[in-house]
């Protein structure tokens, strides 16, 4: 099975189109979202749309803590994450609502977990940053029977960890279009970017491929029109700030 797993889209509906047409052509057979489908961006009514089309055949798809915002917006804008959360709230239909709403916080498909942030206390938002995080995160995975696989998003970017001979985890930094084998004697864990908003100096787009035939993950970056994703920013009173991250990749 060629499975794509794509993350933080946030409402960008340009580069979700760019990520899935992508994909597709790389002949992947199942596609799972990792949360954050809305949030910060200007169309979170097509992102949940299209994927809600998605589920019909056979998507994966789990919640993130925008979506949770979405559905519950803060009293009070918090942070700079939450700022969005209200429109956000306001362009989605009560149906879409109660669909980000009811969405699980972790699914398991055979030996491979899907999580938005961590596995030690899903609902908790932990990011993973450091090897630290992660060891926590895959050590949780255990409650999950036959686990050998984590992936999640969350924190806007793709990275990999192993556990090696020892009990330690060790990091390695994938390159793009570059086939990584991912043996199943071994435990992974691996961040797949974000589809809709990077921050790492590069405005391509992020998702992964995971083949199970031959267990090699692929991470991808994707190019797509970030001019007419930060247009559609501006152009719906959003934080500029958000548009010009769109532009600037960070």
């Amino acid at each position: 099975m060629r499975l794509a797993l794509m993350s933080d889209i946030h409402g960008n509906i340009q580069a979700l189109d760019a990520c899935l047409s992508h994909a597709r052509a790389q002949k992947v057979q199942r596609f799972a979202f990792l949360g954050d489908l809305v949030g910060y961006g200007a169309n979170p009514v097509e992102v949940v749309e299209r994927i809600m089309l998605m589920t019909e055949e056979g998507a994966t798809v789990i919640q993130g803590n925008h979506d949770e915002m979405a559905v519950k917006p803060p009293a009070n804008i918090q942070h700079l994450g939450s700022s969005t959360a209200d429109w956000t709230h306001r362009q989605l239909s009560e149906s879409q609502r109660a669909w980000l709403g009811a969405l699980p916080l972790s699914v398991q498909l055979d030996n491979i977990l899907l999580v938005h942030a961590s596995a030690d206390g899903p609902e908790l938002w932990r990011y993973i940053y450091d090897e630290r995080a992660a060891t926590a995160s895959l050590d949780a995975s255990a409650k999950w029977p036959g686990v050998r696989y984590v992936f999640g998003g969350h924190v806007h970017e793709q990275s990999l960890y192993y556990r090696g001979s020892t009990l330690g985890l060790m990091k390695f930094t994938p390159q793009p279009g570059v086939a990584v084998p991912v043996p199943t004697h071994r435990q992974w864990l691996s961040t797949v970017g974000s589809v809709g908003q990077p921050r790492d100096g590069k405005p391509e787009a992020m998702y992964a491929l995971l083949d199970t035939d031959r267990w090699q993950l692929t991470f991808h970056r994707v190019a797509y029109d970030h001019s007419a994703a930060a247009w559609a920013i501006r152009a719906a009173g959003l934080p500029e700030f958000f548009a010009e991250r769109l532009e600037k990749g960070r």
